[in-house]
């Protein structure tokens, strides 16, 4: 796809002045606001530009533009659950292509959010792979699950962060590890487990919002690898159809 990194600064910059937006007018016609940093995001639009940016790669594949949805129905059957609402669905003919979730985290809390994000990951994909496995999602062949995650670039999420395990060690990676350091470790796990086909780790700092800037730990977690495995994969599929 053209201007893929031109595309991501304008998606990384969508996120900052969105949720900046949102938290300036969130409660403004209620005269009601959430408590601390969920007037950021309540809105639900501040990642809306990579939602955007994964449904042109999916139609530079080959696949309609009516065949990816974004905004309303979302949701997919689950198996220990009746149902999800993924934020992004690519089906074609019947056939589940691909499954995307869009998730952010900006401080002060790292703490709590990143649990809560690595048990939303792991039964995310737990859910939806045990509904495929029993026929659940038919007749597709397996779908591409992708999660890409936005982390604020702080001081607060690159220190070393102190672990509490009493009774047994905790694995070396873990050990003096930041949370940028610790969301590195989990997206490369769930990748590496198949859990998922693409992970992405995208570290924005908030003072460079309006250059739209962000980095990637490692290769393994960039966008040009997730969107490179993605197009891929629709595109495989696209060629099949013809």
């Amino acid at each position: 796809m053209k201007n893929l990194e031109k595309r991501l600064a304008k998606a990384v910059k969508h996120f900052w002045l969105t949720r900046d937006s949102q938290s300036l007018n969130q409660g403004a016609k209620t005269g009601t606001r959430d408590a601390g940093l969920r007037t950021a995001v309540t809105g639900g639009k501040h990642l809306d530009g990579f939602a955007e940016l994964c449904r042109d790669i999916l139609i530079d594949a080959g696949l309609k533009k009516t065949e990816i949805f974004w905004k309303q129905k979302t949701e997919l059957p689950g198996y220990f659950r009746a149902e999800k609402k993924w934020d992004l669905l690519a089906i074609s003919n019947g056939q589940l292509i691909a499954v995307i979730e869009f998730k952010a985290q900006v401080g002060p809390s790292f703490g709590n959010n990143f649990n809560n994000r690595t048990e939303e990951a792991l039964g995310n994909a737990t859910d939806l792979w045990a509904a495929y496995r029993e026929g659940a999602i038919q007749p597709s062949q397996r779908p591409w699950l992708g999660f890409l995650f936005l982390l604020e670039d702080c001081p607060r999420s690159q220190s070393p962060v102190k672990i509490k395990a009493p009774h047994f060690k905790t694995f070396e990676e873990f050990q003096g590890a930041s949370y940028a350091r610790r969301y590195e470790v989990m997206l490369t796990k769930l990748l590496r487990e198949r859990l998922y086909d693409g992970t992405c780790l995208l570290l924005s700092k908030r003072e460079d919002a309006n250059k739209g800037l962000s980095n990637s730990p490692i290769q393994e977690l960039s966008f040009n690898s997730f969107a490179s495995s993605l197009s891929g994969h629709a595109s495989g599929f696209a060629k099949m159809r013809e």
